[in-house]
């Protein structure tokens, strides 16, 4: 049985559920892969637990591919960050197939512990062919959580209006009336 996913805010694509595996909690940085046991965690939450083990080896390739994406997250565009992702897509390849429903696309790892991370990469590829502009930081500052932006005129600024969004409204009436 897999544990509760103790994270602010999930069911993003996957690629940033991924970097949403680290939050802070009242300034305090946590992070849901620091073991197996949250690697499990995050595989069972994004459908991938069927596919791939929750051992050390997926830990650290899935921790490298974290990392390589949050470096182009932060600094898109730049040529060291892209070439860490392009490692960890170098990891995978789809073979094209062809079933009974139709056309499709298969995943081939050579080593299949680079699954889940390679599978955030490319996820993440889509990502940028879809909308790269819908690709969000939340605009909180003690808050390090990102996420898609599916609103209709794609102004959403927080990761979650009940969380972040609230705080920052309370803190500009709090310096409203402080200022009274």
């Amino acid at each position: 049985m897999t544990a509760i996913d103790p994270r602010p805010l999930t069911g993003e694509p996957v690629s940033l559920d991924l970097l949403n595996t680290r939050w802070n909690l009242e300034g305090v940085r946590q992070d849901l892969l620091t073991d197996v046991d949250g690697l499990a965690v995050w595989l069972a939450a994004n459908g991938l637990e069927e596919r791939f083990a929750a051992d050390a080896t997926t830990l650290r390739h899935t921790l490298a591919a974290r990392d390589a994406l949050a470096a182009l997250v932060d600094r898109p565009g730049d040529p060291a960050a892209t070439a860490r992702v392009d490692a960890v897509l170098d990891r995978g390849r789809i073979r094209a197939t062809l079933t009974a429903e139709g056309p499709g696309e298969e995943p081939e790892f050579a080593d299949p512990a680079w699954g889940p991370g390679w599978t955030a990469a490319r996820d993440y590829l889509d990502l940028l062919r879809t909308a790269p502009d819908r690709i969000r930081a939340c605009a909180h500052e003690a808050c390090i959580l990102h996420f898609f932006d599916t609103s209709r005129n794609g102004t959403r600024r927080w990761c979650s209006m009940a969380a972040c969004g609230n705080r920052a409204k309370a803190s500009r009436h709090y310096a409203r009336t402080k200022e009274s």
